[in-house]
């Protein structure tokens, strides 16, 4: 699309578009907007939002059908792309009254509205297919296609009687009904109407328009059947192949802020992670297992495996796999241990389960590693920035959405096909029996962070002695004196995270009122000053004396005293001389939320991003709201 002619002929297009109604433009498939409105937790997308003319009109029908067992926070998510960045102030100004979320965006990589992480009941594209190049559109449908929620509808609109001058000038290309449904047939969806070429509401005798509207089925993109036939069927001489599935749904359940970037192939759309997080998690997950419970993980009656190196991994034991998170700092000798544990662990990716997944009845890889040599150092800060450093991870897009979604659906199978798979080995032989598989089922519970708030009440502590008038509660802004609450803004018992960012200073009986409930999206927006002022206060502002003594104890590691006393003096040297508490603040916060980059340092942006994540939990959850 030629964004130029669109900002330089902001006036004359805004009057233009204002000038006709939804329902003048819309009345062939308006009827099939009802349904949507009025689910719960319904959400919109208008792509090529103009001057929010369309998306102005269907916040106003979504308040207006609102049923009576609807909340008033159930309300529509409504989202508005446009990549002309003068339209889409003048939109801005016109769904100044609604809650509409504008980006500047453009097909076919949609990047910004992708990396939110989020599905869609409804895709709307008004006006915009003919400024689509052919060449791109195929990937464009497939990436409105990984948007859609199960059941989900695209509505395209397309042009017809263009001139010449009209499609150089305004960068336009010829359409035809016939293409968009062979393109979207390769995808999966299905065609629920073709209307008739319609006259143009603007009175252009020669322009006409067709509208389609594509639905996706309810059994997704195939993506699940696949990951499945992995789990269960495919050929394993170890578990790395279902370590490697688990690994990846973790992250994506958990961390959608992991994501470096999309690329297109020609075999669809791929997720780009850094493979050290790739590598930090296949630790994880392997420490108890091995470390703990000995138990074998190859056919062999050998405990060792190819990432266990006696440099590394086995000097190591001390640790837990709690330690090995996004946020916790490593020095000496310890540090020097990880990278080379993270670095042969990338190796052992690279080498078994990725090199041995391919497509049904081909050889084609599913999985791509592209790793680098990192130098071992007596520190390691675990953030994206510093995992990146290994190389990364690339898989399809439609795995990636089908980890992100099905998440509770498919860690069952992977950890019951674990299970089996263990208790078939030589060296577990004594779990052979089905009653006696308790045991491996336990070993392969995730070890989820800590619910703790030690730290975060001693910091309030600190802040209360300080700064009296800033112990207040997030949610009401009454005072904090003796009694209070560390509550988790978004429900520990439906999300376990104890991030930073995520514990809040509350009145004891607000929080439970509160209980495991969602804030609404208004009980978060009316919050916001009051909480952007507490990770001001606690974490980002310069350390105290107090707060570095905290910062190194918490840091220690449970090793011999000489090896304590020795990495004790250098961890203090480095907190005196870096911000750790901001470092970790941010590194937990970038990673936990979607659409956020590795180096962001805007609590506006992260403020942004909870809202967005809110609104994930309750569509994937269906949580209660408070």
């Amino acid at each position: 699309m030629s964004s130029d002619y669109y900002n330089n002929k902001v006036n004359e297009i805004s009057q233009q578009y204002l000038s006709v109604t939804f329902e003048d433009v819309h009345s062939t498939w308006s009827h099939q907007l009802t349904p949507i409105l009025a689910k719960p937790n319904a959400s919109i997308l208008d792509i090529g939002a103009g001057v929010g003319r369309d998306v102005k009109r269907i916040a106003e029908l979504a308040a207006a059908i609102q049923t009576p067992n609807q909340t008033s926070s159930n309300t529509c998510q409504i989202y508005a792309v446009e990549p002309a960045a003068e339209l889409m102030k003048v939109g801005q100004v016109t769904t100044a009254a609604h809650t509409i979320h504008w980006l500047q965006d453009s097909l076919p990589s949609l990047d910004k509205i992708t990396r939110l992480e989020i599905s869609f009941d409804l895709i709307l594209l008004s006006a915009v297919w003919m400024h689509v190049p052919p060449s791109e559109r195929n990937r464009a449908l497939r990436k409105l296609a990984n948007l859609l929620k199960p059941g989900g509808k695209i509505v395209i609109s397309l042009k017809f009687g263009m001139t010449a001058n009209e499609q150089q000038e305004r960068s336009m290309y010829d359409v035809s009904v016939e293409e968009v449904e062979a393109l979207a047939q390769n995808l999966g969806l299905f065609s629920t109407l073709a209307t008739a070429k319609q006259t143009d509401k603007l009175g252009r005798n020669e322009v006409h328009w067709q509208t389609l509207v594509l639905q996706m089925p309810d059994d997704g993109t195939g993506a699940f059947p696949f990951i499945r036939h992995v789990a269960i069927n495919d050929g394993k001489s170890a578990t790395h192949k279902l370590a490697l599935l688990r690994v990846l749904l973790r992250i994506a359940d958990g961390h959608p802020g992991a994501v470096l970037r999309r690329e297109s192939s020609p075999n669809g759309d791929r997720v780009i992670l850094p493979v050290g997080l790739v590598a930090l998690y296949w630790c994880h997950q392997y420490k108890e297992l091995i470390d703990t419970h000995r138990l074998y993980q190859t056919p062999n009656k050998s405990p060792n495996m190819g990432f266990m190196k006696a440099n590394g991994w086995h000097q190591l034991t001390h640790r837990t796999a709690a330690d090995y998170r996004i946020g916790n700092l490593f020095v000496g000798d310890d540090a020097i241990a990880l990278h080379k544990t993270i670095s042969a662990a990338v190796s052992n990716i690279k080498d078994m389960p990725c090199r041995f997944i391919t497509l049904p009845n081909s050889d084609q890889a599913i999985f791509e590693v592209g790793n680098k040599t990192v130098k071992a150092k007596d520190s390691l800060f675990l953030d994206l920035q510093t995992l990146e450093q290994w190389g990364e991870f690339s898989l399809p897009e439609s795995t990636w959405l089908a980890f992100n979604r099905y998440a509770c659906w498919i860690e069952p199978v992977l950890v019951s096909e674990w299970v089996k798979t263990m208790a078939s080995y030589k060296g577990n032989q004594q779990y052979a029996a089905a009653e006696n598989q308790h045991h491996l089922q336990q070993a392969l519970n995730w070890l989820e962070p800590k619910r703790s708030t030690t730290e975060v009440r001693t910091r309030f502590e600190q802040v209360k002695q300080q700064t009296p008038e800033l112990a207040q509660c997030v949610w009401s802004a009454k005072s904090l004196t003796k009694q209070y609450d560390i509550d988790h803004s978004m429900p520990f018992s439906r999300w376990p995270n104890n991030d930073l960012w995520n514990l809040l200073p509350t009145d004891c009986k607000i929080n439970n009122q509160k209980s495991d409930r969602l804030p609404t999206e208004q009980k978060l927006k009316d919050a916001k000053e009051r909480i952007q002022h507490w990770w001001q206060q606690a974490w980002l502002k310069p350390s105290d004396t107090n707060q570095i003594q905290e910062q190194t104890a918490s840091y220690q590691v449970s090793r011999s005293s000489t090896a304590e006393t020795n990495n004790s003096t250098e961890l203090e040297q480095t907190a005196t001389n870096q911000p750790w508490q901001n470092k970790r603040f941010f590194a937990e916060a970038n990673i936990a939320l979607p659409g956020l980059t590795s180096n962001n340092e805007s609590i506006d942006d992260l403020f942004e991003a909870l809202l967005v994540q809110r609104g994930r939990l309750r569509e994937m959850q269906q949580l209660r709201e408070w």
